[in-house]
């Protein structure tokens, strides 16, 4: 059996329509889903971008980050995890190559491939597509006048100002006109061609990692227009904060930023349908299981569940970052409209990738497959997600977001309480306290002593000590969303 393992770094599991969205416009993604089986209580092992990826690629535990350390190349300030895959663990790609598969992978998500680190390991042909954030792709010419005023607003704070970011960003993107020229169209092109290319290759494993709709949200026009038809008047709001909007922008410009993520979902998903179709045409999809999954979501202050914010954080760790996209497509047609609520996380993907494929490797995740098929339970009976040393815990009654010391502590009962609105951390201290031992049972059983090295980098979130109440950093944001 070929696979396919399809990523979208930043993709909301509610604003696809299979997941309920009713009205943003994602009709492969629905017509996918149609085929699939969907999960719906998936969630990272760890965040954000690499400590997820170094999960799905190995099947096994980032958390509790040993080894961490700052590394050539990249930002100082990264969070724990964000590194390399350690080279005693064996990854999927190099696991199935030795058992006869041919394997690629197709990327724009430059973090991992940034020169410390390895995430194209094991592949028999990998391709960047260069531009994305901050990866120096180009250094001019210098943009025109006027350009990075477009894109932030004169009434920005300071702390708001990410200059030295959108000029290295719009110089990477100020030559490319057509849509098929943007990100997600160049990532979905080439691993069509590819496709194209290998239609003797029986089997394969390829790996289609698309960094949109990650911020900057900006998709072709016509896509925002979808969702804001206002006049060329209102900024061009494509990034984000990590913080929250009141005060920074007006009502107008956070519609603005809401509507170009919405495009930009709308965006990657015709993409993803021209990859689809490839597929199809190709005749491979016919043997071939194709797994869609997103690593993280982000608030874009809509409602009172995402409290203010237009961020990703790992505290307080809200439903619209922590809910994962999960679909798997089996050629068989096995599961196909099915959904499945038993939690899923990222180690148990690669873990069901391997099995599907008759490859024997230890993992410590499991096969998902037949129990989501049987409607049977779960091998889990929680989940714990590490950012840092910010940790969650999600039981089937609770929602526990907590330092790894026991700082700051919020508990949501989920029965009561989908969108984590009241916390009622101070009325069970004995609950917290429980599901924060899960967390440090993961970590081995009690906190390791370099923790305390971690304290002060949580990589981009905007951790809110009791000194941030309110919900307003009071320091400033040294690159904002190239801390991924």
């Amino acid at each position: 059996m070929n696979v396919v393992l399809v990523v979208f770094d930043t993709l909301r599991k509610d604003h696809i329509g299979a997941y309920g969205n009713d009205w943003i416009q994602t009709p492969n993604f629905d017509a996918f889903a149609a085929e699939s089986m969907r999960f719906d209580r998936a969630f990272p092992e760890a965040l954000p971008t690499l400590p997820f990826r170094r999960a799905i690629h190995t099947g096994q535990r980032t958390f509790p980050f040993a080894n961490h350390r700052p590394l050539k190349g990249d930002f100082p300030f990264a969070a724990p995890g964000w590194g390399p895959i350690p080279e005693e663990q064996d990854t999927i790609s190099e696991l199935l190559g030795a058992a006869g598969y041919r394997t690629a992978l197709f990327t724009d998500v430059y973090h991992q491939m940034k020169p410390s680190k390895n995430f194209h390991r094991g592949f028999d042909e990998w391709q960047w597509i260069r531009g994305q954030e901050t990866d120096k792709y180009r250094s001019g010419p210098p943009l025109p006048d006027g350009t990075i005023e477009r894109v932030i607003p004169e009434h920005f704070p300071s702390m708001h100002r990410q200059i030295p970011f959108f000029d290295q960003y719009l110089k990477n993107v100020q030559s490319r006109r057509g849509e098929e020229e943007f990100f997600p169209a160049a990532v979905f092109r080439e691993a069509s061609r590819w496709l194209a290319e290998n239609v003797d290759a029986d089997p394969f494993f390829l790996v289609v990692d698309s960094f949109d709709p990650h911020e900057p949200w900006e998709p072709p026009e016509m896509y925002r227009r979808l969702y804001d038809d206002s006049g060329d008047e209102i900024p061009h709001i494509i990034q984000s904060l990590y913080a929250t909007h009141e005060g920074v922008f007006t009502p107008a410009e956070l519609k603005r930023c809401q509507a170009n993520y919405a495009g930009n979902v709308t965006f990657v998903d015709r993409w993803f349908g021209h990859f689809m179709d490839t597929l199809r045409l190709t005749g491979q999809l016919d043997d071939t299981m194709v797994i869609v999954a997103s690593d993280h979501g982000h608030n874009l202050g809509l409602g009172p569940a995402e409290k203010g914010l237009v961020s990703k954080q790992g505290h307080p760790l809200t439903r619209a970052v922590a809910d994962l996209a999960l679909l798997v497509r089996h050629p068989s047609g096995a599961g196909a409209g099915q959904t499945y609520d038993g939690f899923v996380t990222n180690t148990d993907t690669a873990a069901t990738i391997l099995a599907a494929t008759g490859v024997d490797s230890p993992t410590e995740g499991q096969d998902i497959w037949p129990a989501a098929l049987a409607g049977d339970p779960s091998h889990r009976d929680y989940v714990t997600i590490a950012w840092g040393t910010l940790i969650t815990t999600i039981t089937d009654e609770w929602w526990c977001n907590v330092t790894i010391w026991g700082e700051e502590p919020l508990l949501y009962r989920l029965a009561d309480d989908p969108d984590l609105l009241n916390n009622v951390a101070d009325d069970h201290p004995d609950v917290v306290a429980e599901l924060l031992q899960k967390a440090i049972d993961d970590a081995g059983g009690s906190i390791p002593e370099y923790f305390e090295e971690f304290r002060g980098h949580p990589g981009c979130t905007p951790y809110l000590t009791s000194r941030q109440q309110g919900l307003m950093l009071t320091d400033p944001w040294p690159t904002g969303n190239d801390a991924d």
